[in-house]
């Protein structure tokens, strides 16, 4: 039950631990279920992983979330909205878990239950833009279907957002820990800013979205014992989107549209560079691959615990400068700056860059440009030319496929720091 007069932050801490338990606790029954059914993920020619995994272990994640929100939320009707819509899309992913849905069929799952709590309040209806001022999403209707009334363009532009950061963290999703890693971050996160925004439920719900994805992480971790599957992925996507549209994106001020955006920031360049690359060799969007950040980082070498530490750690890096937004006061919000606190915030966008700059270019660019060096090197017996070299490396990133890469005899297995 939703407990009146507490404070909003140990409110939230307390769901967090509640959901983190109970996620920790359910896991195992997911796995038995999974495996009685045949919820099995076999590895493949994509797979990071080696042996026959049970992949349902979303259920514990939505079990956790349930009952942690009916316990920590306002047990009114746009708290029914979202957990309705919370079993509409891990029903969705069950499904795709066993028999592996056509895109179409999981694009018009995910947009269903992303419209449970649009329709109950959770929409865009108006925001700000810089010399453009105000702009009413709510006054534009598109159409009037018996059902649900009025169809307002801020309706199809929140569905189609929460649909997008769904299908995020759906293709992160292909490391062991990665997608729930991330998503306990970037829900710590979006669950500071919301309650710094007195918006206490979006905070708890994402205080208990960040659990829920924890106490999974204990068994999903790398060598997990079982995945969460897309049943857990979609869920937690639909989650992290509609917190963010209640805790942030309906804030007044113009700064609130760039937190979502910092905060799943690595989800969207995975993203958006994955969908580029697929549309730039016009291959099917829906079509899975080996372009992904995490794909890349095995193909150069790295093992699964030190990808997940360089992409968690790029994730806290994004999730900071997004608290640095909220909270350093470089403006007191009448135009006037303090030029200590811009110094402060000009920090903490350099270490963004500079922290994004390694990953993107270090790792995928110039790590590999100096082991192919190095194995043409072994090869010959000579050091190749420069030009040599790069045509190998641009002809890898262009088409997403590497050869096999052999540690040198004194780093030991492959990737391992």
């Amino acid at each position: 039950m939703f407990v009146e007069g507490r404070p909003e932050p140990i409110l939230a801490l307390i769901a967090f631990v509640v959901a983190a338990a109970l996620a920790w606790l359910l896991v195992p029954a997911a796995e038995g279920i999974a495996r009685r059914i045949g919820a099995i993920d076999h590895p493949n020619e994509r797979s990071l992983h080696t042996l026959p995994t049970p992949k349902l272990s979303g259920l514990a994640i939505l079990l956790a979330v349930v009952v942690a929100g009916a316990l920590f939320l306002p047990w009114v009707a746009l708290t029914h909205a979202l957990l309705a819509g919370a079993i509409v899309i891990a029903l969705v992913g069950v499904a795709d878990d066993l028999w592996d849905l056509p895109a179409a069929a999981k694009l018009l799952g995910q947009a269903a239950a992303a419209a449970i709590p649009v329709f109950n309040g959770v929409q865009v209806a108006s925001f700000s833009v810089p010399f453009l001022g105000r702009l009413d999403l709510a006054s534009v209707d598109l159409l009037s279907p018996p059902l649900v009334g009025n169809v307002q363009l801020g309706h199809v532009l929140t569905i189609v957002g929460i649909v997008a950061v769904i299908n995020m963290i759906n293709l992160i999703d292909g490391v062991d820990g990665l997608a729930a890693g991330v998503c306990v971050i970037s829900a710590t996160a979006l669950a500071v800013v919301a309650l710094s925004l007195s918006r206490t439920s979006a905070g708890v719900l994402a205080a208990l979205t960040a659990g829920g994805a924890l106490g999974f992480l204990r068994h999903g971790f790398p060598p997990a014992s079982s995945f969460m599957g897309d049943t857990g992925s979609n869920l937690l996507g639909y989650l992290l989107g509609a917190i963010a549209v209640q805790g942030a994106l309906k804030a007044n001020a113009v700064v609130a549209l760039f937190f979502p955006l910092v905060i799943l920031a690595v989800p969207i360049l995975d993203t958006g560079f994955v969908v580029a690359k697929r549309i730039k060799y016009r291959r099917p969007i829906h079509r899975a691959d080996r372009w992904h950040f995490h794909h890349r980082m095995a193909n150069v070498g790295f093992s699964q615990r030190r990808t997940l530490a360089y992409l968690y750690g790029w994730t806290l890096v994004m999730a900071g400068l997004a608290l640095a937004l909220r909270f350093v006061p470089y403006s007191d919000d009448q135009g006037n700056f303090d030029s200590f606190w811009i110094a402060v915030m000009v920090g903490c966008l350099l270490v963004t860059v500079v922290a994004s700059f390694y990953l993107v270019v270090t790792l995928e660019i110039v790590k590999l440009r100096r082991t192919r060096s190095r194995e043409l090197t072994v090869a010959r017996g000579a050091r190749p030319v420069t030009a040599e070299v790069d045509e190998e490396v641009a002809r890898e990133l262009e088409t997403g496929s590497f050869a096999a890469i052999d540690p040198p005899p004194e780093e030991g297995p492959a990737g391992e720091p």
